[in-house]
């Protein structure tokens, strides 16, 4: 992999990982299950930002495999935010 590469993805998954610990302080502050998930949410996508290389270039997958793994974990993560706009939050129903 190059080194700009690299360099990229470590900075796409630290910028996830720094919005998914907001959102989790969110969730402290507020009690909100919508933040959690949608912590949960970035973390996984953030993951899912360095994946690919590590599979490929480490675990010795093929490109199209390691990137196949890596999109399915970003549209896991995708769709826990999704849950996290459109889902039902268990402290509005209790109101």
């Amino acid at each position: 992999m190059h080194p700009g590469l690299i360099v990229a993805k470590l900075v796409t998954m630290v910028l996830g990982f720094l919005i998914a610990f907001q959102a989790y302080r969110g969730y402290r502050r507020s009690d909100s299950q919508s933040m959690l998930y949608l912590a949960v949410g970035f973390a996984i996508i953030s993951f899912g930002a360095i994946v690919e290389g590590i599979l490929f270039d480490v675990v010795g997958l093929t490109f199209h495999n390691a990137g196949t793994v890596a999109t399915t974990i970003v549209a896991i993560g995708m769709l826990t935010i999704l849950y996290a706009l459109y889902g039902r939050d268990s402290k509005k129903l209790e109101e």
